[in-house]
């Protein structure tokens, strides 16, 4: 029996078992079970299979097998495109919709959890090469662990304080604390709105949380988290019984105005401090040299 069997068939299990432990259906109920589940774990087999076979390729000074991987590259971008067309068409039919910065975000995901396969299964089959199965054990484990913390991003609690503000009316107009948010005049909406409406009121920690907040990516994905862990008081049809967030353009505090089927305020305020903070949504503007030279951004 060949050499490199054992480490192959070693790679390729622990790639597998990586990516499956990386594989959720948390709220947000994507990837579906079954089939969607069945796709990602056979697209994670395959990522296994490459990073592993590289190793023995490497050392038989097989150069021109490397190449391989290249094109896994370029089909692994396939996945996020995948993963962004299916999403985007299922958005239509949310009540509140994802928001295309936050399936983006899910795509490239996606994408970089195949990539955390590839790299886990090299790994783990060279060491059981170059030193023993004991060693490959370790290398693996440490390696699922990387791989689960790579996975975790930042939360919205990071960077904002989070505080309950019941939604008042002064004459038509709705706000969250001073804040604006829409326009309602009939009164059978008002009283819905008082009865199931709540009210947060999210202030940046920082100059450039103040600029995450702002994006409206960021902020159509906190009305959506809230809207699917605690339901919504909607159907199609109702305009004003939409979810919004709405900026204090004076201070940078942001208004999130839901309308829950679960009005559960601690709740809330946790499932709000729980949103993923979206990578395309991050800004840094004090990092900008043009600012670092002037007076500090407050």
């Amino acid at each position: 029996m060949n050499e490199y069997v054992y480490p192959v068939i070693f790679g390729v299990v622990v790639g597998t078992i990586t990516r499956i432990y990386m594989l959720r259906t948390d709220y947000r109920q994507y990837p579906t079970y079954l089939h969607g589940k069945i796709i990602h774990i056979a697209l994670g087999f395959i990522a296994a299979g490459l990073g592993t076979i590289a190793v023995p390729a490497l050392l038989e000074e097989n150069f021109t097998a490397i190449t391989f991987l290249t094109v896994a590259a370029s089909q692994f971008r396939e996945v996020r495109n995948m993963e962004r067309n299916t999403l985007t068409e299922l958005d239509g039919y949310e009540l509140v919709p994802r928001g295309a910065t936050y399936i983006e975000g899910i795509a490239v995901a996606f994408e970089s959890r195949n990539y955390l396969v590839i790299f886990t299964s090299l790994l783990s089959t060279l060491s059981y090469i170059v030193f023993n199965i004991y060693a490959a054990l370790g290398v693996s484990v440490i390696c699922m662990i990387t791989s689960h913390k790579l996975m975790a991003g930042g939360k919205l609690k990071d960077i904002v304080n989070i505080k309950f503000v019941k939604p008042h009316f002064d004459g038509p107009g709705l706000y969250v604390d001073n804040i604006y948010i829409m326009n309602i005049g009939l009164k059978v909406r008002q009283e819905e709105i008082m009865n199931y409406g709540m009210g947060f009121v999210l202030s940046p920690k920082s100059f450039d949380a103040r600029s995450t907040i702002a994006n409206l990516g960021q902020r159509q994905a906190i009305l959506h988290d809230m809207s699917t862990s605690l339901g919504i008081f909607k159907d199609s049809g109702t305009p004003a019984l939409t979810p919004l967030a709405k900026r204090d353009l004076d201070d940078g505090r942001v208004a999130v105005f839901v309308l829950p089927q679960r009005k559960d305020v601690e709740k809330a305020i946790a499932i709000l401090g729980q949103v993923p903070t979206l990578e395309n949504a991050i800004r840094m503007p004090s990092e900008s040299k043009a600012i670092q030279k002037g007076r500090n951004a407050d």
